[in-house]
């Protein structure tokens, strides 16, 4: 006898895939479309603010810093402190709060995303952004993704269970559309949001990335967001040092997680959000005189060390001050993201640690060593390996020769990150809540 296994379920197709309902897909596909606007709004304002505080126009933001003088780029700091804590004192004093956040919705399922307050403390964001803060730009149109697929969800009368697939969905199209990068965006949604990869999942998040990515190449540029010089096949150098990076950069990773935590726990409430932000904005000033490239959310410091013009001790310089830049901001109370904050301390570390291996061993060109320790960097720090070796293939469009020894630095780091610490840079900057009885069980991707 023979067992016929072709009725066998297959592992990753979900018997209740065709159990979601048309205005579920009709729900995705106009949260992609609010995701991709969201994103063109929340970069029209980033920019915005950046041309009036320090004359930027196109190119790196960096270089029209340090083209402005000494005392402006203090005043802006200081002004960019000033607008963060009175913002944010304002939308806890008078609506309650910036809107939610999304991860801890999904990973709990319980609470609720508000689109109007998310929308202000977005805009709040980018402002903070602009003026020099040393975070992340892409919180904004991440948070604002997640809040437009919870508000539709309600609006076309979705289920609750589908409302949090939407709300991660939603989150994954506005990284996705912010960045042009739709495939990581979708698995940022599903590895990181959902923490599982099935058809259930996939289906509508890459909808719904390449829905918003389409929508804001209306404005937005379609190129990738870095410029790395095309590189060769990897050398046994190179792959050696992915062996040794791997548990390199776990290590810093751990370290830096407590890093981002600890600022978050340290966040000031009520009124000393009117005088922690402009010390700390301030103290940001002075640094960013000498070194302008700590200041946004990291772009620039990444295509620094892609390019591999910088001198080791520049490299070490960097590495330590932008995330103790982030760790600041973040501390002073200012809301924002922590992907091109991570991704640039990956790439300095990487420039930095390569410029020591090629001392022993050359070889192998100086952007590799940046690249490599980007991804293990990011994969570490997120939890999310998939996610973090895809964002950095589809942010440079020209790295696949180097593919094996990046999957095995991001395998490296992950596994020994870890080891160390279980929170990730999502997870850690989470504030305690009290949950309820009923709601004991953790959703989907919720940490362990």
């Amino acid at each position: 006898m023979y067992r016929d296994l072709r009725g066998t379920q297959q592992a990753n197709v979900p018997s209740h895939l065709a159990d979601l309902p048309l205005k579920f897909w009709v729900a995705v596909v106009l949260t992609g479309i609010a995701s991709g606007l969201g994103a063109i709004a929340m970069m029209t304002t980033l920019r915005t603010v950046q041309h009036m505080a320090f004359h930027y126009h196109t190119g790196e933001f960096s270089s029209a810093v340090a083209r402005v003088s000494d005392s402006r780029i203090v005043l802006m700091l200081v002004l960019g402190g000033l607008v963060t804590g009175v913002g944010l004192w304002l939308l806890g004093r008078y609506l309650g709060g910036t809107g939610g956040e999304p991860t801890a919705v999904v990973w709990t399922h319980t609470g609720n995303l508000s689109l109007f307050r998310t929308l202000l403390s977005s805009t709040l964001s980018e402002i903070t952004v602009g003026l020099g803060g040393s975070i992340g730009r892409e919180a904004a149109p991440q948070r604002l993704g997640a809040a437009s697929g919870s508000a539709l969800s309600q609006r076309i009368g979705v289920s609750k269970k589908h409302g949090y697939i939407l709300i991660a969905c939603g989150a994954g199209a506005g990284l996705a559309a912010v960045y042009n990068s739709p495939l990581a965006g979708a698995l940022f949604a599903t590895e990181l949001y959902l923490g599982t990869i099935s058809l259930t999942l996939i289906l509508p998040a890459l909808l719904t990335s390449g829905i918003a990515t389409a929508v804001s190449w209306l404005v937005l540029s379609s190129h990738a967001i870095y410029q790395v010089p095309q590189l060769p096949h990897p050398t046994i150098s190179l792959l050696l040092f992915a062996v040794v990076l791997g548990p390199v950069i776990g290590i810093i990773s751990a370290g830096y997680v407590k890093l981002i935590g600890w600022a978050s726990d340290r966040r000031p409430k009520n009124w000393p959000l009117l005088v922690e932000p402009l010390i700390l904005f301030a103290a940001l000033g002075l640094i960013a005189i000498k070194y302008p490239l700590v200041l946004g959310n990291g772009v620039d410091l990444a295509q620094f060390a892609f390019t591999g013009h910088g001198v080791i001790w520049v490299f070490a310089a960097l590495a330590i001050l932008k995330p103790l830049a982030t760790a600041g901001t973040l501390r002073s109370g200012a809301t924002g993201g922590l992907f091109t904050p991570t991704l640039s301390l990956g790439a300095v570390l990487g420039g930095f640690l390569g410029r020591g291996w090629a001392l022993l061993w050359p070889g192998s060109p100086d952007p590799s060593y940046a690249v490599i320790a980007a991804a293990a960097m990011m994969g570490a720090a997120m939890e999310a390996p998939a996610t973090a070796i895809v964002f950095v293939l589809e942010l440079t469009h020209n790295i696949q020769a180097i593919m094996v020894p990046m999957l095995i630095a991001v395998v490296g780091a992950t596994l020994t990150a870890r080891h160390i610490n279980l929170l990730s840079i999502y997870s850690a900057r989470l504030s305690p809540t009290p949950v309820s009885a009923e709601h004991q069980d953790p959703g989907p991707g919720a940490p362990h």
